[in-house]
């Protein structure tokens, strides 16, 4: 599609006609060219984006040039750049402004961010993703973070969008907790809830809260969920949860007595004493800096709420819990608490919904053991598309708990579960108290 045989720049014409190309590509393809061709075409479809990022800071620097040369005010420059890449772009001007802010950060402060996004390793979403979250910190501490997230570009490409967050924050959190404290007494502040409409005449009823509250509604919710579906609901999951949270809040009733509720942490005990910097871990949410724990369970502390502990230990080489195996057929009691502990979210690569399935990797009617080496954690939509035709998974050797999976047309995809290297030990903190009274 390019002529790029003396390292050429593609010219316009050319990318014009990539896409007379790409618009050309039917369905006279076997299943694993198809997938193959759609993983070339999201590599394709990242790296534009990048140089579309690449082509936005150049023009905002030679437009800021043009402007200077023409007498116009420092304070004034460049004030319709965004806009004009909006345009270019075919987005709102919000998005415009999104758009070339990212590709200046990138250009000027992260090199090996910019570099894995303009070889297609990352999405565009990704690469905001990091710069969002190293936003507070000076231009050496951001760098840094870059070099030692981004530098990798396959552990890079591996990172779903979870990983991607805590990787960053907790490195931007050693570099300069004060720094990040700071903005995170900040963003409280801007605790809120609106109102968006949505298709079908629904309606988007949204709240932006503190980590502690937003945990604390959720398993509230989750646990009625659950405990109705047990009972014969047969409204799904999500409906229960609407519905529980509308109930509550225009007629509350019974829902004026305090909610006794569950929720676990896992957070090194260096960090939980305040020896270390560090982060935990909350389930439902994902990492929390060690601050922000110790505030909250000193909290409950005062407030008369039942805390207790239950030590875990993870290999000091590898940070993977300790494991444990059972001989029933599902993943109950002791053993279905560690799965989810361990796995944290669906171990499908790249996906970062919660655990709603512990899920027999290698099938139990194959001979698939109910044990943790076997098991794994995953949302619902993963474990159905494990269950279809030609899709199998088994566990793997590796450092820590691996499972391959193999899809129909032969592909392979690896996950691993997360590592707990922060410390040798860890502690589950479980807050059981009343976090949701009116």
């Amino acid at each position: 599609m390019f002529d790029l045989g003396k390292g050429a720049v593609p010219t316009v014409d050319e990318v014009r006609g990539a896409v007379g190309a790409l618009s050309r590509i039917g369905e006279g393809h076997d299943d694993v060219e198809r997938i193959d061709l759609i993983s070339a075409l999201e590599e394709l479809k990242c790296s534009a984006e990048a140089a579309q990022a690449v082509l936005s800071a150049a023009f905002d620097r030679s437009q800021r040039e043009a402007e200077a040369r023409a007498g116009v005010p420092a304070e004034r420059r460049g004030r319709a750049v965004a806009a004009q890449v909006a345009l270019a772009r075919r987005e709102s001007p919000h998005r415009g402004r999104q758009h070339l802010g990212l590709a200046l950060v990138l250009r000027d402060e992260m090199p090996c961010t910019l570099r894995a996004f303009r070889a297609g390793r990352i999405t565009e979403w990704r690469a905001t993703l990091l710069a969002r979250e190293t936003a507070c910190l000076s231009r050496d501490d951001r760098a840094e973070v870059d070099r030692r997230v981004a530098g990798d570009l396959d552990a890079l490409e591996a990172m779903g969008d979870r990983d991607l967050i805590g990787a960053a924050r907790e490195l931007a959190y050693e570099l300069d907790p004060v720094s990040f404290v700071e903005r995170r007494r900040r963003a409280e502040a801007d605790r809120r809830v609106s109102l968006r409409p949505a298709p079908d005449v629904m309606s988007q009823l949204s709240t932006l809260l503190p980590v502690k509250d937003g945990v604390a509604v959720w398993a509230v919710l989750s646990r009625e969920a659950d405990s109705r579906r047990a009972a014969g609901d047969e409204r799904s999951r999500g409906q229960i949860m609407a519905d529980t949270l509308v109930r509550r809040i225009l007629s509350p009733g019974e829902a004026d007595r305090p909610v006794s509720l569950m929720i676990n942490v896992v957070v090194p005990d260096s960090v939980l004493l305040g020896d270390d910097y560090g982060f935990g871990w909350v389930e439902h949410y994902g990492p929390v800096p060690g601050d922000l724990l110790r505030e909250w369970i000193a909290d409950n502390a005062e407030q008369g709420v039942d805390q207790w502990v239950r030590r875990l230990y993870a290999s000091p080489k590898t940070g993977e819990l300790v494991s444990m195996d059972s001989k029933a057929r599902r993943f109950e009691g002791a053993l279905a608490d560690y799965l989810r502990l361990r796995d944290q979210k669906c171990r499908t690569r790249n996906c970062d919904a919660p655990v709603r399935h512990l899920d027999h990797a290698k099938d139990h009617a194959d001979g698939g053991e109910t044990s943790a080496t076997n098991g794994q954690g995953q949302c619902e939509a993963c474990n159905y598309a494990k269950q279809a035709l030609g899709w199998t998974a088994r566990p793997r050797p590796g450092p820590r708990h691996t499972i391959e999976t193999v899809t129909p047309t032969g592909h392979r995809y690896t996950s691993t579960a997360p590592a707990w290297t922060v410390a040798e030990r860890g502690l589950r903190i479980a807050l059981d108290g009343y976090l949701l009274s009116a």
